[in-house]
């Protein structure tokens, strides 16, 4: 006999009792704990990380006493801004449930972050954003460093790493450069307000051309001095431009952003503060050759100038100008003497040219050339005419036999005559033609007079 879900038996009279399966426990008891827990935040040390291919994350969360397992199911677990490894301390909100097909209790994690430095992180963003709003990080009005600054403030720890490399690269790079080390403390709850301090009393003092704001690297809650709000206001406000350079190249501060300019490290921000004193010797010995060469270049060219001038003195003495005269002058005559040849030439082609046109236009000529042309159009008159008259000819022939093919003359010739009345109208019918009526017949050879008899017969004709 199997049990079964809810099953009651009695035994003797004993009271029921109710048997579960276990998947109903398991379902009961994960009821239990979802009614009662809903989501809770914990944290805790991540290990046994694994990601299979699903894209699931599976850990356990432990601490000094007790771990538990749990599980991050996709999309979720994709969405995660770190990479879970062992040993990470983080902050997890989850839902308490209970893995049925084993029995085991677990969570079920909807978000997980960074503790501590997760909750650092979170602010550090908000104060970023209110102060991007706000307009503090506005590159419109972050200045421009002076070009060689002569006094520079380093307001930094004075005990530590980040102002002995500021100083040595300094001393390396620029001697001229007065550099006076403003001392605060640069991690602590005493860190901001003495930052604050300090940046007011060296803008206020008037004394450098520039501040600069360090230290060194450490961890986000090493650095969150530099995350101040009142440390971001006091370098906004400061009448003396701010170079930042707070930890290491990867690490960005509030600071870096309000500041006229943010520099990577310590020693990238001295170096962006003074020049390379042996840089700007080249470039100096650079501009002392081009000024040499440029007034080489002068001296010469006035030099040549002074030669000029004195070739054109020697030009203008008297003799000197009539031997150019005399030469212009023989110049002159040659092409004078070229011209008239020329010319001539021009006028001698031009009067052989109408020559020959006033010979081709002579009268004895053009008689002869009309002449031909008259005795020339006559032969072609003569030989129209011929042609014409032929085909009138040929033609009148054709219209006479046509003509004659119907002509009633051709009829006369066959025997037939033709009946005219007094009047000389052609007679068509035989009514009402009295007897003793005169008539003409026409005949081939010629005409006939008739007088009608006593009855004019009117039977049908016949052929001749």
């Amino acid at each position: 006999m199997h049990a079964s879900d809810d099953y009651t038996a009695d035994q003797g009279g004993a009271p029921p009792r109710h048997i579960l399966t276990p998947s109903s426990l398991n379902r009961l008891v994960r009821d239990l704990l979802e009614d009662a827990l809903p989501l809770i935040w914990i944290e805790g040390e991540l290990s046994n990380v694994a990601r299979p291919a699903s894209g699931h994350l599976y850990f356990t969360l432990k601490d000094s006493g007790a771990q538990v397992r749990c599980a991050m199911f996709r999309p979720k677990s994709g969405w995660l801004k770190f990479r879970p490894v062992d040993g990470l301390h983080v902050l997890v909100r989850a839902r308490v449930g209970l893995y049925e097909p084993r029995g085991e209790f677990q969570l079920v994690a909807e978000h997980m972050e960074l503790a501590g430095e997760g909750a650092l992180q979170r602010e550090f963003e908000q104060l970023k954003a209110r102060l991007d709003a706000e307009g503090l990080f506005d590159a419109a009005r972050k200045r421009a460093l002076p070009r060689y600054a002569r006094r520079i403030g380093v307001i930094t720890s004075a005990t530590g790493a980040a102002v002995r490399d500021v100083l040595s690269v300094m001393s390396r790079r620029w001697p001229l450069a007065e550099v006076d080390v403003l001392p605060v403390p640069v991690q602590g709850r005493e860190a901001p307000p003495a930052i604050v301090n300090m940046l007011r009393k060296a803008s206020a003092s008037g004394r450098y051309d520039v501040l600069l704001l360090t230290r060194g690297g450490g961890s986000l809650e090493d650095l969150w001095a530099f995350n101040d709000e009142q440390v971001a206001r006091a370098i906004y406000a400061s009448a003396v431009p701010i170079v930042s350079a707070v930890g290491h190249e990867i690490d960005f501060s509030i600071a870096d952003f309000v500041a006229d300019l943010r520099a990577p490290t310590p020693s990238a921000a001295a170096e962006l503060l003074v020049p390379d004193a042996l840089a700007l010797q080249r470039h100096l010995q650079q501009l002392q050759q081009r000024l040499i060469t440029l007034e080489q270049r002068r001296l010469q060219s006035r030099i040549q100038r002074v030669d000029h001038l004195f070739a054109r003195l020697q030009a203008q003495r008297p003799q000197a100008r009539l031997t150019r005269d005399r030469e212009r002058l023989q110049h002159l005559q040659r092409r004078l003497l070229g011209i008239q040849r020329e010319q001539a030439q021009s006028r001698r082609a031009t009067l052989d040219r109408v020559h020959a046109r006033l010979l081709a236009q002579h009268p004895r000529l053009r008689l002869q050339l009309l002449q031909r042309r008259v005795a020339e159009l006559g032969q072609r008159l003569r030989q129209s005419m011929e042609r014409r008259l032929e085909r009138d000819r040929l033609t009148l022939q054709q219209a006479g036999r046509a003509m004659h093919a119907v002509s009633p003359l051709a009829t006369l010739e066959r025997g037939y005559a033709i009946l005219f009345d007094a009047e000389g109208r052609v007679l068509r019918s035989a009514k009402n033609v009295l007897a003793g009526t005169p008539l003409r017949a026409r005949l081939a050879d010629g005409e006939l007079p008739l007088s009608v008899g006593a009855h004019p017969v009117r039977d049908k004709p016949t052929e001749p």
